[in-house]
């Protein structure tokens, strides 16, 4: 630890200025003292930063102020300049994220949607920055996973609608960075989609909430499933059964043709597929597996396994 470490600015009640001006310069001036290598936050300073910083998005009031103050927000973890810093902001928004989230009234609750968003986003910016590193994902997965964190399966003081958000727009975000990174590209590694997505499958897998099942099969596997099929559509000459299963979902396209361009560089679109149910039977099968989810996941296997043999047949 440095010894500008001790010296954070007391930024928490500009942050949380009743006047535009003071906020908007507190932000600069968090900006500006984050994006300094020589300066870091020590977890007790950090949680008083991020109070001030909710605020400040709280008392945000304009939809396209919202809009540019969430982007605004999100860049901070790209400005830091070392990746453990970073890491450990993103902690600090999703801490207090999680500890707020039931005091958040339903009018301002689109732009926290909207800024769980941003975050999202920005967080695959910084895994990709980072070359897709295994241990940085680790550590983003653990940042989502812990108790405490909006993934966590059992930690009921989670609020169930953040997860449910987080379902929704992790794929979409993931899928959005990835546009951007060309497909034929060999200096930089595909995305490890299995390793970033097993925050959900060991969610799924081990949550005691029957609606949270539900929601993670019906709003993000089944459809990322269902997309996958259809993005391998052009490699099958006899798609009968795929064709079923898209027109049944309401897939008509590839809803992640990004994340599956990225990851099939040189494999078949159907070895994702695979490798997808692969894991979800793998982790099933593992003792923390709570029984009535393990019988899920083995019938998601079961389906898929069996719609492969009917290719097969065809």
């Amino acid at each position: 630890m440095t010894a500008a470490t001790s010296n954070v600015p007391p930024l928490g009640k500009y942050l949380a200025s009743t006047e535009k001006k003071t906020r908007d310069k507190a932000i600069k001036n968090l900006a500006a003292f984050l994006s300094d290598p020589e300066n870091e936050v020590p977890k007790a300073e950090m949680a008083k930063l991020w109070k001030g910083i909710f605020y400040c998005f709280w008392m945000s009031d304009k939809p396209l102020v919202q809009q540019a103050l969430a982007s605004e927000l999100a860049e901070l973890i790209l400005i830091i300049t070392t990746t453990p810093s970073s890491l450990a902001f993103l902690e600090g928004f999703w801490e207090t994220i999680v500890r707020e989230w039931n005091g958040i009234d339903r009018l301002r609750m689109d732009k926290y949607y909207m800024l769980v968003r941003r975050f999202v986003n920005a967080s695959f910016r910084l895994l990709l920055r980072n070359d897709w590193d295994e241990g940085t994902c680790e550590s983003y997965n653990n940042i989502l996973s812990r108790e405490g964190g909006p993934l966590c399966p059992n930690d009921p003081k989670i609020p169930a609608s953040l997860t449910y958000h987080l379902a929704d727009v992790y794929l979409e975000e993931l899928d959005k960075v990835l546009a951007n990174v060309p497909s034929t590209s060999s200096s930089t590694p595909s995305a490890p989609f299995l390793l970033l997505l097993s925050p959900f499958v060991t969610l799924y897998a081990r949550t005691p909430s029957s609606a949270t099942i539900k929601y993670l099969q019906t709003s993000m596997i089944e459809p990322l499933l269902a997309s996958i099929s259809t993005s391998d559509e052009s490699e099958d000459d006899n798609p009968r059964s795929r064709k079923k299963r898209r027109l049944e979902s309401g897939v008509t396209n590839g809803a992640y043709p990004h994340l599956v361009a990225n990851y099939c560089k040189d494999i078949p679109v159907s070895t994702l597929k695979k490798r997808l149910v692969r894991n979800l039977f793998e982790v099933a099968s593992q003792p923390e597996t709570r029984d009535a989810n393990r019988r899920k996941m083995y019938a998601i296997w079961e389906n898929e396994k069996e719609d492969g043999d009917d290719e097969d047949e065809d």
